[in-house]
């Protein structure tokens, strides 16, 4: 049986997941699903120890949100959809204002639950890219850019350094990806750029099983030779593709990633991971107000599990950005149902009118951090430009302006994937929920 950790103002307490007691009616429950065991815990420790921390981190300095407490409960999934479900199963009686897969494959099974159980889905830059379409998906929010939008950022971008997407006719481009529903959710948009600006695409699929294992596609990559290579990896794939990478004798300024490896990933390798580029969105620093609030009040009072010298790290940022949403989600919840404590279906409301401006980042101690987000009863992501970072050898440097999203080349696709999903899921609602006003 998986174990949940419950948190309340700092504390640990253990407690079997399925049998956990119904929580005090004057806070307000926040499960987190994390994995800090398995084959993915090398990233997603860091994910969960920056979103634990930036919500402990309210309940010590302000006494939790809008003067209620968060209770946080993780629940272990490994990574793995079915214990990722029965996570979901256990806390849904117990009023969860939202839920965090941290995993598109435990994401897409969670969304024709989501509306029945009147429980918001927050799959932060993951998931299902059509769930960008709040009108298909009231339930699900996907912020800040989806999959689509990232893939077509990095093409953008490979665009630039060739002088045109035009010059991309007669590339050669790789894409070597975890072979599980992360990794082919951008396949669709791929080919379809690919046929518009005459690239050829080689793939290689990695399966979970062996992602330490991949120097038989990385041989492959060398008979290839691609002009470029694109990453879809998580957890120990992505270090492991970084050294393949280099053994093998491709050139790491020809390698890019969507937003998920970590400093770990490239410190693994050492000197030859100089030059490998990923994009974000969010700063790599810890250098914040914010992240100065967390050490005070969690690190400096043995409140963490995280090691102290990964804060400012892009995964810890990158947890800490998560949970800045389902702070904010919240805070506005409470603004626009009058209530202090807020149930799923606020939270809904909370997250369809969230406005994070550049005075409110500057109220939050987070100016500088990351780009203000607005979502819409229509657009619950928000598409948000990204930059690419390189590796320099002992940290990540921003080394672009913020890159759109090709947005004509998009969202064609997502509105059809939506209605697409719509049509073969029967009986799929059509959205009954009111459209709040931002306040």
């Amino acid at each position: 049986m998986s174990k949940m950790k419950s948190f309340a103002v700092g504390a640990i307490v253990c407690a079997p997941m399925l049998s956990a007691p119904a929580f005090a009616q004057d806070s307000i429950y926040v499960p987190l699903l994390t994995y800090r065991t398995g084959a993915f815990a090398g990233s997603g420790i860091h994910i969960a120890d920056g979103m634990r921390d930036y919500l402990t981190m309210l309940n010590e300095r302000d006494g939790g949100i809008g003067g209620v407490k968060l209770v946080l409960e993780e629940c272990e999934t490994g990574y793995d959809t079915k214990k990722g479900i029965e996570c979901y199963e256990a806390v849904k009686s117990k009023n969860p204002v939202v839920m965090n897969p941290w995993s598109t494959g435990i994401t897409l099974p969670l969304i024709p639950r989501a509306a029945v159980d009147k429980i918001p889905i927050l799959s932060m830059a993951y998931g299902l890219s059509a769930s960008a379409d709040g009108q298909t998906f009231p339930w699900v929010f996907n912020p800040p850019a989806t999959y689509w939008d990232g893939l077509s950022q990095i093409i953008s971008y490979l665009g630039t350094k060739e002088g045109g997407l035009d010059k991309l006719k007669g590339k050669k481009i790789g894409y070597i990806f975890l072979d599980a529903g992360y990794g082919r959710e951008p396949i669709p948009l791929l080919e379809q750029l690919a046929k518009d600006y005459g690239f050829e695409v080689k793939f290689y699929p990695i399966a979970a099983q062996d992602m330490q294992n991949q120097s038989s596609q990385w041989l492959n990559v060398r008979r290839d030779k691609p002009d470029y290579m694109v990453l879809w990896g998580w957890g120990a794939m992505n270090g492991a593709a970084v050294k393949e990478a280099a053994r093998t004798g491709y050139p790491m300024d020809k390698f890019y990633s969507v937003w998920w490896p970590g400093d770990d990933d490239l410190r693994a390798t050492g000197e030859p991971a100089k030059g490998f580029k990923s994009l974000n969105w969010h700063s790599a620093d810890g250098n914040y107000k914010a992240l100065a609030d967390i050490k005070k009040h969690v690190v400096d009072k043995k409140l963490s599990q995280a090691n102290p010298d990964k804060v400012g790290e892009v995964l810890y940022n990158r947890g800490v950005y998560n949970s800045m949403l389902i702070a904010e989600g919240i805070r506005n919840a409470q603004k626009v149902s009058g209530k202090k404590v807020v149930t799923g279906e606020d939270v809904r409301r909370g997250l369809e009118t969230m406005d994070i401006n550049a005075d409110r980042l500057k109220e939050m101690g987070m100016e500088g951090f990351a780009q203000p987000i607005k979502l819409t009863c229509a657009d619950h992501n928000g598409h948000l430009a990204t930059f690419m970072q390189e590796w320099d050898g002992k940290k990540f440097v921003k080394i672009s302006e913020p890159i759109p999203p090709m947005v004509d080349k998009v969202k064609p696709l997502l509105d059809s994937a939506a209605k697409d999903y719509a049509e073969k899921n029967a009986g799929w609602p059509k959205r009954s929920e009111a459209c709040d006003k931002a306040s």
